[in-house]
């Protein structure tokens, strides 16, 4: 009996201790920076939506989205305003990947010479403005929800899509300058090391046209004009530190 009193009492004052402990390190917002700045880099994994895909007015069947691992890194700025709200703005470099395989199938055997295969990678400026909210705000942890927009500017100079298995020739896919985003995500922080995870997807289609040679194109697929419609959603991790 006195051994489990002990015990008791000895659990009680631990308990009390790190109550006590806790108390001490809740964060007092008035003594947070205005401003605070960090880097930070990390992983992602993109996948495409493929709302439409045509050649020759004929819609493919049997498309398949394969997810590549890219990267990224970032610099950004958060603005803390009352309470455990802030705004957060980013500049980051992004390197995304991606394929879509399309079997050839009964239905696909007059429009794909073969199984046919579009790989894409997109290099891309990006700048998001993000709303946050700490629900966790105790230090030395934290963790926050976020989301808000984002604008991506596509680096046409970096950026390939590589079309094979079709009867087309040099088929070139001219991806919109501008994409616009919707991001959500969660961020979690031991003192100033954070991790960061979120899912975003573009609002509208990225493709602003499809060409191809025509002239080393046989008849009567060089009269086959290719259509394709689609967006890309994009699931990322990142480790940073803020300042």
């Amino acid at each position: 009996m006195r051994k489990t009193a002990l015990i008791l009492i000895t659990s009680l004052l631990l308990a009390t201790g790190l109550q006590g402990q806790s108390r001490k390190r809740e964060r007092d917002a008035t003594r947070d920076p205005a401003v605070n700045v960090g880097i930070k880099a990390g992983f992602n994994s993109s996948m495409f939506f493929i709302d439409h895909f045509s050649i020759g007015g004929k819609e493919l069947n049997d498309i398949q989205n394969n997810y590549k691992v890219g990267y990224f890194g970032a610099f950004f700025c958060r603005f803390n305003l009352k309470k455990h709200h802030y705004l957060q703005t980013e500049l980051s470099y992004n390197v995304s990947k991606g394929s879509i395989s399309i079997a050839n199938t009964v239905e696909n055997k007059d429009i794909l010479f073969d199984n046919a295969l579009v790989k894409t990678s997109i290099h891309s400026i990006d700048l998001p403005v993000l709303y946050g909210y700490k629900f966790v705000d105790a230090r030395p942890y934290g963790m926050a929800f976020f989301l808000g927009p984002k604008v991506a500017y596509t680096w046409e100079k970096h950026t390939q899509n590589e079309y094979s298995g079709f009867y087309q020739q040099n088929i070139t896919e001219n991806l919109r300058p501008l994409c616009f985003n919707a991001v959500v995500g969660l961020a979690v922080n031991v003192s100033n090391i954070f991790f960061d995870f979120r899912y975003e997807g573009v609002l509208h289609n990225m493709v602003e046209s499809v060409s191809f040679d025509k002239r080393i194109t046989e008849s009567p697929y060089c009269d086959q004009y290719i259509y394709i419609k689609r967006r890309r959603n994009v699931l990322s991790f990142s480790v940073g530190v803020i300042f």
